[in-house]
């Protein structure tokens, strides 16, 4: 299976955008969507209160699912059941259950509370998604684990460690979705199983039958595959990684970097022959959208669909060849892709093709021509200077100097960036549309903006 990651804990596309861009992810080569809601969930009842204002509603995840079924995707829904539950723990209501009171990031597992309420958000989203056959339950990252007194507590007098209680509390949570949801299927990410020892692994057999790993980190995987198979596990999955792995503030995609990463992964695949019984089930090509429910906002979907292309392609041929190539140039309307520069010439005929050439322009141009327009020209330092504009005197004659190419630089990118909240618009909710403007434009359009006005 090659899964594409949808995180929807920021910037998640209107329905309308995922219309156009499902069809594209089967062209590609992908046969199923990983679904991260978070707080774009339609909970419901005493849930209500994790809901975005923007949150899709119940026709829109019907929706989703009538359109993943129509261009033969899988769809598998991924709720966080450990760590990464700030979205859950930022509210009052909810903040005993925090491991370290200080910090909204991860679960307390000795709460009995914690298990209920993780029952109701997983029956509700396994509810709203009778199709699918397998759901991820995360249980990545969780920091501060063992740091609580609860968790103290619990190991001196279990002589446990902080692996022992990740276990004990997957092991709650597995043990419910296989008591409820018969043939339901479970992923989970590697990354906390690493620290674990195969002893610890193998003792809760029960574990084992119900689950299938999804290994991160590539140059690290294959090690930790022979300590998998050697604790019972059968199956394994991995995550590579088109987009949101850069930087938490990227906002253009590299693409040499992210081809790289496959080519590594493809490298481990061809090892997995030899750790039978363990076999490779599918492959997540990761997009994250923000490294967690607080920080900015990384690349847009609509930046990264040349490198989701070229990710997928080269999953499908066994490399980037040049059948690979062709492909994504046809599929996606464009003459070359530049790899090394992560750029693409052609005008583009894929889903959000505007937004990735004015991302561009935002990228490589906005900051450049206003600091330079603003640092660079000896007659504002000289005659238009923080001092002049504070006490409102200046000379007219030399202000006029520079007025004119300054007001025709604002005016030039005042009307970019208003076509550039339209098209965003089109395919995003106010709350991401301003995030992004506020982030990536208005540092710069300010201070310009502020200049003009001083000028006037």
């Amino acid at each position: 299976m090659r899964l594409v990651h949808l995180d929807l804990k920021g910037a998640a596309p209107r329905v309308s955008y995922l219309e156009q861009v499902f069809p594209l992810l089967s062209q590609l080569g992908a046969n199923g969507v990983l679904i991260e809601y978070e707080d774009m969930f339609p909970f419901k009842g005493e849930l209500e209160i994790l809901r975005s204002p923007f949150a899709y509603s119940e026709e829109d995840i019907e929706r989703i699912q009538q359109l993943a079924e129509q261009h033969k995707l899988e769809v598998v829904p991924l709720v966080q059941t450990f760590g990464h539950v700030e979205f859950i723990l930022k509210h009052e209501k909810y903040q005993h259950l925090r491991e370290v009171e200080r910090f909204p990031n991860s679960f307390n597992p000795h709460v009995p509370d914690t298990l209920a309420l993780l029952k109701s958000i997983l029956s509700q989203v396994i509810e709203k998604h009778r199709r699918s056959t397998w759901i991820h339950i995360g249980a990545d990252e969780v920091f501060h684990l063992g740091e609580g007194m609860d968790s103290k507590n619990w190991m001196s007098h279990n002589k446990g460690d902080v692996g022992t209680m990740y276990l004990k509390h997957i092991k709650e949570v597995l043990g419910f979705l296989t008591a409820q949801y018969w043939g339901l299927r479970v992923l989970m990410w590697d990354d906390m199983l690493r620290k674990i020892s195969v002893g610890a692994l193998r003792a809760p057999r029960s574990l084992l039958g119900t689950v299938a790993l999804v290994a991160r980190a590539c140059p690290a995987a294959v090690p930790f595959l022979t300590k998998y198979v050697e604790s019972g596990f059968e199956a394994v999955w991995f995550a590579s990684a088109f987009k949101g792995t850069t930087g938490p503030a990227q906002a253009w995609t590299p693409l040499s970097y992210h081809l790289k990463n496959h080519l590594s992964w493809l490298k481990v695949m061809q090892a997995v022959p030899r750790l039978a019984p363990l076999r490779l089930q599918g492959v997540v090509l990761t997009g994250w959208q923000r490294y967690d429910h607080y920080s900015v906002l990384c690349e847009l979907l609509p930046v990264s669909i040349p490198s989701l292309a070229i990710c997928l392609q080269t999953l499908v041929n066994g490399g980037f060849t040049e059948e690979a190539k062709r492909k994504v140039l046809d599929v996606l309307g464009l003459e070359s892709v530049q790899l090394e520069q992560s750029t693409c010439e052609g005008r583009g005929a894929f889903p959000g093709v505007e937004i990735y050439h004015m991302v561009e322009q935002v990228n490589g141009h906005l900051k450049e021509s206003i600091l330079k327009a603003l640092e660079e020209e000896s007659a504002i330092k000289g005659w238009f200077s923080p001092y002049h504009r504070k006490h409102q005197f200046g000379n007219p004659r030399n202000m006029e100097s520079f007025g004119s190419k300054v007001l025709k630089l604002h005016e030039d990118w005042e009307s970019f960036v208003r076509d550039l909240r339209a098209q965003l618009e089109r395919i995003y909710f106010p709350d991401t549309v301003e995030e992004w403007m506020e982030e990536n434009v208005n540092p710069y359009l300010d201070q310009l903006r502020d200049l003009v006005r001083d000028y006037r």
